[in-house]
Formats: structure tokens, sequence, C-alpha cells
């Protein structure tokens, strides 16, 4: 905005009236970039234009685009906050609070017609219909649905039972009527009056008003019960039980509480957390958490102002008092606010703040989760295009050898799911067919016993195989994978440790992949991790050998007594310094005994 541009919209902000009202800022493109309120229209618009820089930079971003203004003459304060919010939603400028909820929520509908339906829908229309909610809560809306079936008799059909239609006889009665849940009105077996009591029933239970209803039904019920007609008695006394268990599912908080709203209100950065409750007739009815994102240096009170009169024009709230945790200097009509130091609205208060607590948790935690899928889904789709894979690599198998000197082979596989480890799925394989320090032969036997076991047991094959080794070991795996017939149907890579090369079967020329690539990282995981669970197992089975011979040179310690011992101590050196009762708890006094002696002799 040029200097000219910024006088002369001071000039028309000090034309403004000293009035409550709402003003639009608007840009050289005709967006309509911000909507506000104010108690005085020129004192509050000329702020904006006092030839200060803000210490906000977005509002001097915005004041710097501003090309031209309106503004709307209203009553009193709460007259400009309710029409600042219809703007607000109407056309979410740039620079105002963002509501963050965009759910459609449930609600439900009396239908404007002859015999009125009473049902669900999400859609609210202006047609003269009589709409209940916004319920935050699908359970709820069927839960009360559920109740109305139960207490009352109501056609669920879309006829138009207009007197003329049922004059007619136009309509059968349907499945409903035979089974008891509708009178039949489209018969004429229902008068539209009568029809109408019950509908009257339905609306005060859709307000809350339940006790009402309970002392309708109990005069009915007494009624029928002094005529002797105890079987009509009796259904209404099944009816008062059904409504009053419904209400024991409800938060009771204190019937003296008759028509409350309480909001709370946490501010976290630039996101402001609000819970609203409804209380009627001592009962909470509604409950909703929400977020608004600060755009500009709005205040608390304006975030709390803008929530309040969001939530009661969509709740069509009109009670008279809402509870806050501090009171906004704007006035609403026909309400008041009260801030609780103690008692049974303070603990209400807190009940909606930990609501939001909670509310707060359940985001932390699906953000959380949402980053670790993203992450992984990253490093897969990675792996799939450095690697040249047809698919992500989801389930991840890597081999490796493991030998001193050719003494007890044994060989790791490790499992990696979603790059992560499945440490369930580790296996260990000792090698049997092998003699010797050939780890292209145990290489070839560990991948044949492998997969010939998953395939035999019908288990899932992995994506990619991942072998610890050069060009030499790979071939020996394709080797075993050929005479399964799965060459070609499991992608199968090499890792050599020396320069990271990658091989790929049948390609002479190995993958050199940048150090810092995400893709090299989780194969060297893999490589790293199937190298130390390999080593692990070497190291047991090498010490297991040696607590064999050495206890096999004392006659009366058979096999068994060894691995009894071996299962307890772990090492030789725990065996030697055990006691003669830890000894014997395992295998017995005679053999301790024996034990204890050779170890004293040599």
């Amino acid at each position: 905005m040029n200097k000219i541009g910024q006088t002369s919209l001071k000039k028309l902000a000090l034309s403004l009236p000293e009035k409550p009202g709402i003003y639009q800022f608007y840009s050289v493109s005709d967006e309509l970039l911000y909507v506000g309120k104010a108690k005085d229209l020129k004192k509050r618009v000329s702020s904006y234009f006092n030839n200060k820089q803000h210490e906000i930079n977005k509002i001097n971003a915005l004041v710097n685009k501003i090309a031209y203004i309106k503004h709307f003459v209203v009553e009193n304060e709460s007259d400009a906050l309710l029409l600042e919010n219809n703007f607000i939603k109407q056309y979410q400028p740039r620079y105002n609070i963002l509501l963050k909820d965009d759910k459609t929520f449930p609600w439900i509908c009396i239908r404007n017609e002859a015999f009125p339906r009473v049902f669900m829908t999400r859609n609210v229309i202006n047609d003269k219909s009589l709409y209940f909610g916004p319920y935050t809560s699908v359970v709820m809306v069927k839960t009360l649905l559920n109740l109305i079936k139960q207490l009352f008799k109501l056609r669920t059909c879309k006829h138009q039972l207009t007197k003329d239609n049922i004059l007619r006889e136009k309509f059968k009665v349907c499945l409903e009527f035979h089974l008891g849940n509708c009178l039949g009105p489209c018969i004429g077996n229902q008068t539209e009056e009568n029809y109408d009591e019950t509908i009257q029933e339905v609306k005060n239970i859709l307000k809350g008003n339940i006790s009402q209803v309970t002392d309708y039904l109990k005069e009915q019920m007494i009624a029928f019960s002094k005529a002797y007609r105890y079987e009509e008695a009796n259904l209404f006394k099944t009816k008062i039980e059904a409504i009053e268990k419904y209400r024991s599912k409800s938060t009771i908080v204190n019937p003296s509480i008759k028509n409350v709203d309480v909001f709370s209100f946490i501010l976290d950065g630039d996101i402001s957390y609000i819970n609203y409750l409804k209380i009627v007739n001592g009962a909470i009815i509604q409950t909703h958490t929400f977020e608004l994102k600060r755009r500009l240096d709005e205040s608390k009170e304006d975030l709390l102002l803008f929530a309040i009169t969001d939530i009661r024009t969509r709740f069509s709230s009109e009670s008279f008092e809402i509870i806050v945790p501090f009171s906004p200097e704007i006035r609403i009509k026909n309400c008041s606010f009260s801030v609780p130091k103690q008692g049974d609205k303070k603990k209400l208060l807190e009940l909606s703040e930990r609501n939001i607590r909670l509310y707060q948790l359940e985001k932390q935690r699906k953000s959380t989760e949402k980053n670790f899928q993203t992450r992984e889904s990253r490093i897969l789709n990675t792996m799939k295009r450095d690697l040249r894979l047809n698919d992500n690599p989801v389930h991840i198998e890597c081999f490796d050898n493991s030998n001193l000197l050719g003494t007890n082979p044994v060989a790791a596989c490790v499992v990696f799911k979603n790059a992560k480890p499945s440490k369930r799925e580790y296996r260990t394989f000792n090698i049997k067919t092998v003699k010797g320090p050939d780890d292209y032969s145990s290489m070839k036997e560990i991948i044949m016993r492998r997969y010939k076991r998953q395939l035999s047991e019908n288990k899932p094959l992995p994506d990619l195989i991942i072998i610890d080794g050069g060009k030499g070991q790979l071939n020996a795996a394709v080797d075993s994978l050929t005479e399964l017939n799965l060459e070609g149907k499991i992608a199968i890579i090499g890792i050599a440790k020396r320069l990271e090369e990658i091989y790929f079967p049948e390609d002479q020329i190995p993958l050199y992949l940048d150090k810092n690539s995400e893709t090299l990282k989780l194969i060297q995981k893999l490589r790293d991790e199937a190298h130390r669970f390999g080593i692990r197992f070497h190291r047991l089975k090498r010490s297991a050998s040696f607590i064999h011979s050495e206890l096999e040179l004392y006659k009366g310690i058979g096999p068994k007594t060894i691995e009894k011992l071996l299962k307890t101590f772990k090492t030789i050196e725990n065996v030697k310094k055990a006691s003669f009762e830890e000894l014997s708890k395992i295998i017995g006094d005679s053999k301790s005994k024996l034990l204890l002696n050779y170890y004293k002799s040599v």
C-alpha cells in the first residue's frame, strides 16, 4: 500500500461513526481479508492506521494489503459479535480466526407433515420441520431414537397421509403395524390429534424435559390401574422404566442446575481449545470439543466469545446462564456470564477442562501415529525407487552366517515389517549339511530350509530378501530360490561389507547408494541386526560346547544333566560358583556331590 493509500484509509477510518458494528478490510482484487467487531468503529479501525509498526507482523502484512473498507453499524456489541461470527463462517477471510471443525453433525428431525415422522439426518433444510441438535455423538442420537421407539408407536413409512388419501383407502398396513410398532394411521386406525399428543411427548424428550414425560406417563399408569386395566397400566410402567434407564446413562450433576451452558478454554500457542457442555435439568445432554486457530492478535476474550457465539448458534442454545473460566467484557443478549469459584458449577467447569486435556492427548497421539506412518511410507517408497522394486518392501528378511574358524557354524534371519523389527519372527539355524567354513554352501542351505518350510506351512513370503555378503553368497541364495521355483517371485539383493555395494542377481555392476540414503541406512540396520543376532547365537553355542566338553570328562554326568545345568546356569563359571543347595535343586543330591568333588579335585 502506498503512502497516499494509507493516508486516505486513515481519513476514512476517522470518518467512521463512534458506534458499535463490524468492519471489513478488502484487497485490490476485492478479496475479503478480515472481518472485525468494534464497540467504537472509529476508534478501533483508526488503530490500524496510526503510523506505527504493529508488534505482530501479520497485522503489518494485513494493513499493507488493505485497499478499501466497508462497515455495518448495529445497535449493540452483542449484535456485532453475532454478525462478525456469521461473516467469518460464510467467507472465511484469510486473516480471521480459523475454526478447525469440519464435522457434519447429526440432527433429529420431526418432519413437517401429517402424522410426522421422527428420524436422524445430517442435512438441515428450511422446510418448517423441527430439528433438534446438532448432536456430537451418533450413539446419543441412536439411543434417543431407540428410547422414542420403545415409548411411542410412530410411523416410519413415507406415505402422504392426508385426510383425503386415508379416506380413499389408498394405503395398506405394512410389517411395522403387524409387529405392533405402528398403530396404522394410514388406514385410519389412529387420529391425527392422538398422534400429535405423542409427538408433543417426543418433543419434550428431545428438549431434555424428561421429567414432564415421566409425570405424564405416571398419571396414565395410575388412571389405568384405578380403572382395573392392569395390562395397559403395565405398558406405561414399562415405558417409565425405559426412561429411567436412559436417564441413568446420562451424567447427572445437580438437579437444581436447570439450563446452563458451560465453556472451558485453553490457549496453546496459536491454537485454542474449547469444550462445550449443555446442561438441562441437572443432566449433561450434549458435549463438544473443538479448536480455533489464532490468525492475528486476537485476545483470549475474542476467541472465547467467537466460540460461544458460534456454538450457541449452531446448537440452538437459549440458556440464560453461561459458565466460563473468565468473564468477557462484551455482554450477550438475554444471558449472563458466571465464573464459579466453588461448588457444583465449579466442578462442571473442571469437568469441561478435563475433556479438553483428554482431547489434546488424543490429538497428540494421533499426530505421532500419523508422523510415524508417514515416515515409514516415505522410507518404503524410497527403497522401492532406489532398488527398482515393483512394490513397497513391507516385509523384509535378512540373512547372515556366523562361524569361528569353521567351528559351530550358525546362521540368523531377522524380519522387518513396515521398516520396523519384528523380533518374534527372528530365527536362528544350525548348519547341518556343510562341513568347514563354506559361507556359500551355508547360505544356500539356510535359504532352502527357510523358504521350503514357509511354502509347506503356507506362510507369507517376504517382499525383499537381503543377503549379508557379496556376489557369491547372493548367487548361492538365488540357486535355492530357483530350486524352490521362487526365482523372480521374491526380490533379492546382497550387500558387501567393505564398500557397502548393493548387488542384484544377474548384474555384475553393483549399486552404490549415497551414505545418507534412507534406503542404505535401513539395509545397514537389517544387516547389523542379523549380524548381532547371529553372533549372540554363536556365542551361546560355543559356550554350550565348552560346558559339554568339560563336564563330559567326569563319569556320572550325562547329556541330560549337562542340559539341565546349561539351561539354569548358562556358563561353566556359574556352575563352578553354585552351592550344593543350588545344584541339588537342579540335579539332585548325589550328582551334586559328584560334581563338587570333581571341581575340588581339579
